[in-house]
């Protein structure tokens, strides 16, 4: 039986074996100066484990009496969390080298929150559910102060910790709760005892749940750390952040709702609704003033963590299969873009204001080109991929009877267009200033290119991300 679950476990526990060697690696073999060949071979593991999860696992499995779970909805949201961890450090490792931040702490501590959302995404039962989340939000409160003798990211990690401590109560609150009433913390024992009477306390318990988690994905009302954490955040952490923790925290929820409380849909939908209106359209109005790149890119998160619970709020199979879809193309363009945000620079120091942007289609056409098909992607314009993403949540609300939120959905998308079209407006036709470096990383170029060049080859098949969602959610929607 061991032996069993140690297989069903054993991507987890290869990752935890190499980020403890990693550790040990660093701090005997001259600290800083592994921080390269720790970050590629870090990258290296993410995307072998990937393929290996992707090709190498079939049917589903469960470990520890239910409290993991390894289904094809699990292994997606992994192999996405995989591979865009991967993606980040190999477009960040330049512009860490060149600012003094090549710590070789930084892949180990992301190998460990990335060990805590493939634990999340495989959780089976409430303490299994925290401890991923825990492991997750650990690390990456050291990862956003990363940068010691800079005052805004000390305030962003504390900010982070100190919020991210009070949705941890309520997450722990709701659970209690779900224990007392529930008699188990197993999903499947939960599952089994909601019915059309479901005690109040059980509804309270979810609810707080469903709160905790919502900060994590930065979720409307919940949101309120976003902004300055991406802001004072090194930039590299900042696309982390904005990526692989989204996704993972984005499956929890589904995995939450579905497997514990799927007895009840009715319920959990109502909140999610509410989550997503207000997340789409605060995303939306409040990205429009924004003057900081970093800044709108919160709020952009917040306003698509809007589109992504669309989906999950229609309660049905083709709502979560068109929530991976969404996070899949989401995690895809924010790739592409943070590439394009790590180059920005002027005399060799970062540069984030919007406005420096001014007329850069002169400068460097080719980037420009790729970064607009981005913003059009982002903004949910056609023919771009990022409208397919929409499209997806959009119709799965309809077919749910909730045409209300996809009609909130498409008013807030036109409403968020706004911001994205200025900034091509700064590149295109704003007025020319002091011009901004073109010197760009082999790996932020590359990302740059082919992630565009997918927002606009990928309408022709999706990538073959369509027909692995929809198993995905076959799985979890039983």
């Amino acid at each position: 039986m061991l032996q069993s679950d140690l297989a069903t476990v054993l991507p987890e526990l290869i990752l935890a074996i190499y980020a403890m060697g990693a550790l040990m690696f660093g701090v005997s073999s001259g600290k800083d100066q592994t921080t390269g060949t720790l970050t590629w071979a870090t990258a290296g593991m993410f995307v072998a484990l990937a393929l290996w999860i992707g090709f190498g696992n079939a049917g589903d499995r469960s470990a520890f009496g239910g409290m993991f779970t390894d289904d094809n909805f699990a292994r997606f949201a992994k192999i996405t969390i995989l591979l865009s961890a991967a993606a980040v450090l190999l477009i960040s490792q330049d512009y860490m080298a060149r600012r003094d931040l090549a710590r070789f702490e930084y892949p180990v501590l992301v190998s460990l929150s990335v060990i805590g959302m493939m634990m999340m995404v495989s959780a089976g039962d409430l303490m299994a559910l925290y401890m991923g989340l825990e492991l997750q939000s650990l690390a990456l409160y050291v990862v956003a102060a990363l940068r010691r003798d800079s005052a805004r990211s000390t305030e962003a990690g504390l900010k982070y910790f100190v919020l991210g401590a009070l949705s941890s109560g309520l997450l722990l609150y709701g659970a209690s709760l779900t224990y007392g009433y529930a008699g188990t913390t197993l999903f499947s024992g939960i599952l089994s005892t909601v019915n059309e009477e479901v005690p109040l306390g059980l509804l309270f318990g979810l609810v707080f749940m469903l709160a905790g988690l919502a900060f994590k994905v930065s979720a409307a009302p919940f949101h309120m750390w976003t902004p300055d954490v991406y802001e004072g955040s090194p930039t590299p952490v900042t696309a982390f952040f904005a990526t692989a923790p989204k996704v993972a925290a984005m499956a929890l929820i589904a995995r939450l709702a579905y497997d514990a409380f799927g007895g009840i849909p009715d319920d959990w939908s109502q909140v999610l609704s509410a989550l997503a209106v207000l997340s789409m359209f605060w995303g939306a109005l409040a990205a429009i003033g924004q003057r900081d790149i970093k800044r709108l890119m919160a709020y952009s998160s917040i306003a698509h963590m809007g589109f992504a619970l669309v989906g999950l709020a229609a309660g049905t199979a083709e709502g979560v299969q068109a929530m991976l879809i969404y996070m899949a193309i989401y995690v895809a363009m924010n790739v592409g873009t943070f590439a394009f945000i790590l180059s920005m620079e002027r005399d060799g120091k970062p540069v984030t204001d919007i406005a420096s942007l001014n007329m850069y289609s002169r400068t460097d056409p080719m980037k420009a080109l790729a970064m607009l098909v981005l913003l059009f992607s982002l903004a949910g314009v056609p023919p771009m991929l990022g409208f397919f993403g929409k499209f997806y949540v959009f119709r799965a609300a309809v077919d749910a009877d909730m045409a209300w939120l996809a009609l909130a959905g498409a008013v807030a998308s036109v409403i968020g267009a706004y911001y994205y079209l200025r900034v091509v407006f700064y590149m295109y036709f704003g007025t020319e200033g002091d011009r901004l470096d073109s010197r760009m990383a082999p790996a932020q170029w590359l990302a740059l290119v082919a992630v565009a060049a997918a927002m606009l080859l990928g309408i022709i098949n999706l990538f073959g991300i369509e027909s692995a969602a929809a198993l995905a959610a076959e799985s979890l929607v039983r």
